[in-house]
């Protein structure tokens, strides 16, 4: 097992600037995409283990700043394990098989907060137990990425299926659009004739399907918005 100095060496306390800053308040986290918020989970996690291993050296500030990131870490993990909820039932089981299963990503990643949470305890103590906990800490760092990894690549892949998903239902939408358009073009055509053959009585008519076929112009303009965008949306996913 590897030995960690924890006595502080004189005048090497880091200046609150160099401090690792901790990341935005968690309500911020809901401006964030769910692949994003699991891949700075794994950032999080590293940051924990380095604020950890300097606030058992002697930082008090570090020892602040290990619990500030210990917190956010925390509270994505919790959005994150609370996400199935919102989506249907095929993505809801994909991500509850992951975070779920004995010994998968959920159990991990509980038990690497915790022991954390007791070496922050522990070093606040001044107790003896701190190196042989923070060791074992320091060793589960690659499982702990690995975990948070696989937890990334699920979000990505329910991700890309939800967009897969909208751009489909988005092209049905603009295709019966444009099949009302179609349609439309049609009545305006044949009421044009109609009002061309009533002559005089049938000018407030014509005025009514000069109307009509300037409202289906702009149908086909927005119609083909749609369709641009759609494709732009699917090439940056």
């Amino acid at each position: 097992m590897a030995a960690y100095s924890l006595s502080p060496r004189p005048g090497t306390s880091a200046p609150p600037s160099t401090l690792p800053m901790p990341s935005p308040p968690a309500a911020r986290d809901a401006e964030m995409s769910l692949v994003n918020l699991a891949a700075r989970q794994r950032m999080l996690s590293q940051r924990m283990v380095l604020q950890t291993v300097l606030a058992a050296g002697g930082s008090d500030l570090h020892l602040k700043a290990a619990r500030g990131t210990l917190a956010l870490f925390t509270a994505s993990q919790a959005r994150l394990v609370d996400t199935p909820r919102h989506f249907n039932a095929p993505d809801a089981d994909r991500i509850r098989k992951v975070y779920g299963q004995p010994g998968g990503v959920g159990t991990v990643i509980d038990a690497f907060a915790q022991q954390v949470a007791t070496a922050l305890d522990l070093t606040e103590r001044h107790s003896p137990r701190v190196e042989e906990v923070l060791a074992r800490l320091v060793e589960t760092t690659d499982g702990v990425l690995e975990a948070l990894n696989t937890a990334t690549t699920v979000f990505d892949q329910v991700g890309k299926a939800q967009s897969e998903t909208l751009m489909k239902e988005l092209a049905g939408i603009v295709e019966s659009i444009q099949t009302v358009a179609r349609e439309a073009k049609v009545v305006s055509f044949n009421a044009q004739v109609m009002a061309a053959r009533a002559g005089q009585h049938g000018r407030e008519f014509a005025v009514v399907a000069n109307v009509l076929s300037g409202i289906t112009h702009e149908i086909d303009g927005l119609s083909l918005q749609a369709v641009s965008l759609a494709g732009r949306t699917r090439n940056a996913a």
